[in-house]
């Protein structure tokens, strides 16, 4: 790595005063033969709780140890190098909040130049380098294992991954390059792009299977095994087979042709919003050919450009929302408040009901009860539930004996008097004020004076569904998403009946449900429904006023949703949809459309034309000329400042009125129950990025601004042959 040497990284070390440096312990271990092994432990000095992480100060000690090494080499003193980290951790790879403080580009690639400095002085040390993976080994800690010449994984590892697309990034210290070579490219695809954005990991099984690494041994002799196996490695008596490695026909035919493929599902998948992605995808194809040295500077490029972009900065705001501010919700009362549960009931036996008692009895492992208006009704969510349980075992994610007793804790009744003992009531009935006003004042006459009571409801106001209670101090609003399984944000209702022990219990509740929970005020729609229904309204009244579907679909392409509006809205439902927006007019009438077409649309069933297999070919027929008529067509330029504008306004005033505490929990429920893209940052600073703030209320949500460094782009490589199925 010459050409790297020159290089001054003191700027960098200028940046990372306050690092937590994971240093390089070297000991020497004996071989047979009177040979040495030297083994580098990599230790933060920390527990499990903080894992090692790889900021400059460290990469350049790792650096100087290589280079003694190196010199111990030359002078026979030392025939392998083995790098492993401190107990359960190899390393979690670059510090991610001192990667959103490089200042500049130059920075910026002085980063990524001093990663593969560091990392690739592995391949030049003159004789055999290992990395026993011990543990978790993430992004950088990854790329250190690429760099060595050979790889053992401790069998018990849970998490081997390079998730850096899904933060903005690419794998930039050698994994984009190093990877594909190793391993072929549509096994460095699945790990590089479509892992990541699945948010999956390998476990060592999986990296001894893509040929990730060489062997695995069984954790409680895994550091001596590895070291006899590098002991015949370096004795020339064990030989390394790499049946994974790319040959040349992969390289001419299969190459190009993965590469297309990957590009079509991102595209069909997150839209071309998403920078990192698709600057990994080129790197992959051209790692196919040239040099490490040229792979490398490569990334160094394209890490430099997405360092310096406004696409990282969003994401790793994104993250420590989802890792941090989800983890310790603002407004939750003291946990020590929250009522025990040992018993559930839940009023309704359909199927958000049925995915409701599936939940708590798998999280909380305590009695569930569901009742419906008749015992059909009861038996056909009691047999939804028991035979979810009996996939689940099929599946063996849970054991016979577990299901089991899944299965003897789930019972169903419409004999309300045996939610008597219950402490946690939930209803998932029909949409309508006046049902779950019954249901509860029901309900009430058969529990105990402490249970509590929660309603799932979506748009009507939980304060007037508890109207009828004697006791309404004690309901509070519980809203899942859809999935109920996968989608991973509550919001927790608080009204002005809601007593801290009821909110405190629900928000304990939601914690071991494993989901997201955020406290927010009892205004309609709360914050996901309210902002959806802003941007689907928006949507649909530039359809009333004359603008094709595909013009209004394109407008907003710009924010890069999984989904376009038209998608989003067959897939809540159309009837939904249309309820929604007639319920955010009624309470907002000067800001909220309402659509007589969307009520049209969803009489006649879709917008949308699919194909056998359900992919969308265009727009349904019947359903543009039940639209047509409007005489004021808006431009997508029009379209795009009336959302983001419309956006921007909704929120703040949302702020204002204390709906959530903070921007913050606008762009955690975005993220978490709309799947805002990470990239974004949620949907508060893409708003201050485009002006639309500025526009609206003359300031920001954020100061400053999440946005990166804005220094010029540099010019990042890419191959200019065109893709097989571009």
């Amino acid at each position: 790595m010459s050409n790297y040497s020159a290089l001054d990284f003191t700027p960098l070390v200028e940046l990372s005063a306050d690092e937590v440096v994971t240093h390089s312990y070297v000991r020497d271990v004996p071989l047979s033969d009177g040979k040495t092994l030297a083994l580098v432990t990599l230790d933060n000095g920390r527990d499990h709780t903080r894992p090692n992480t790889l900021g400059p100060i460290t990469l350049l000690e790792f650096a100087m140890t290589m280079d003694l090494l190196r010199e111990r080499a030359a002078l026979g003193d030392i025939h392998g190098v083995a790098v492993t980290g401190k107990p359960f951790i190899l390393a979690a790879g670059a510090d991610l909040s001192k990667v959103s403080e490089i200042p500049s580009l130059a920075s910026g690639k002085l980063l990524a130049q001093l990663g593969h400095y560091a990392l690739g002085k592995q391949a030049d040390l003159g004789v055999p380098s290992f990395v026993f993976i011990n543990g978790l080994a993430l992004g950088g800690g990854l790329e250190i294992a690429l760099n060595a010449d050979y790889r053992t994984v401790d069998e018990t590892v849970p998490a081997i991954a390079l998730p850096e697309v899904s933060l903005g990034l690419i794998p930039g210290w050698g994994g984009s390059y190093l990877l594909p070579n190793l391993i072929g490219i549509e096994s460095a695809l699945k790990v590089i792009i479509e892992n990541p954005l699945k948010h999956r990991v390998l476990k060592a099984a999986d990296a001894m299977e893509l040929g990730i690494a060489d062997v695995q041994f069984a954790s409680a002799r895994f550091l001596e095994q590895s070291i006899q196996w590098a002991d015949g490695v370096v004795s020339g008596k064990t030989k390394v087979a790499r049946p994974h490695a790319p040959g040349k026909v992969e390289r001419l035919v299969k190459w190009d042709v993965a590469v297309g493929v990957a590009r079509k599902m991102l595209e069909n998948r997150i839209g071309t919003v998403a920078r990192s992605p698709y600057i990994a995808l080129d790197l992959l194809k051209a790692a196919k050919s040239g040099t490490r040295q040229e792979g490398f500077e490569r990334e160094d490029d394209s890490l430099a450009e997405l360092i310096a972009g406004d696409q990282l900065q969003a994401s790793i705001y994104a993250f420590n929302l989802v890792q941090k501010r989800a983890k310790r919700p603002a407004g939750a009362p003291d946990k020590a408040l929250a009522r025990p549960i040992k018993k559930v009931g839940v009023i309704g036996a359909g199927l958000m009901a049925s995915q409701f008692a599936l939940l708590f009895v798998r999280r909380l492992r305590v009695p569930v009860v569901i009742t419906d208006l008749d015992q059909a009704r009861v038996d056909k969510g009691v047999a939804y539930i028991h035979g979810e349980i009996l996939t689940l075992e099929t599946k063996k994610r849970i054991s016979p004996d577990e299901a089991n007793r899944l299965r003897a804790l789930v019972t169903g009744t419409t004999d309300k008097s045996q939610f008597a003992d219950a402490d946690w009531v939930i209803e998932a009935v029909f949409e309508k004020l006046g049902v779950k006003q019954d249901v509860f004042a029901e309900i009430e006459k058969h529990i105990s004076p402490d249970a509590i009571l929660a309603t799932n409801t979506s748009s009507l106001s939980v304060e007037q569904i508890g109207a009828k209670l004697a006791h309404p101090e004690r309901l509070v609003g519980f809203h899942f998403f859809n999935p109920v399984a996968i989608m991973p944000l509550i919001e927790v209702v608080n009204t002005p009946q809601t007593n801290d022990a009821t909110l405190s219990t629900a928000m304990v509740v939601a914690a071991k449900l494993r989901k997201n929970a955020v406290i927010t005020r009892d205004t309609p729609g709360f914050v996901v429904n309210r902002l959806l229904a802003k941007l689907l309204g928006e949507a649909m009244h530039a359809v009333d006023t004359g603008t094709p579907f595909d013009v209004v679909d394109g407008s907003l392409a710009k924010f890069g949703m999984p989904m376009t509006p038209f998608e989003l809205l067959e897939l809540v439902g159309l009837k939904v949809g249309a309820h929604v927006l007639d319920t955010h007019h009624a309470a907002f009438p000067d800001r909220f459309f309402e659509s007589a077409n969307l009520h049209k649309l969803a009489e006649y069933g879709t917008i949308l034309e699919r194909d056998a297999k359900g992919k969308i070919k265009g727009f349904d027929k019947g359903a543009v000329k039940i639209v047509a008529g409007g005489q004021t067509p808006m431009t997508a330029e029009q379209i795009l400042r009336r959302v983001e504008d419309g956006l921007a306004d909704e929120i703040k005033r949302m702020l204002d009125d204390g709906v959530v505490h903070a921007a913050e929990d606008i762009d955690l429920c975005m993220i978490l129950g709309a799947n805002w893209p990470f990239q974004m940052g949620g949907i508060t600073p893409y708003l201050d990025r485009v002006g639309a703030s500025e526009r609206v209320f003359q300031g920001t949500f954020h100061t400053p601004a999440i946005r990166g460094v804005g220094a010029e782009a540099l010019p990042v490589a890419r191959t200019t042959a065109t893709t097989v199925g571009d």
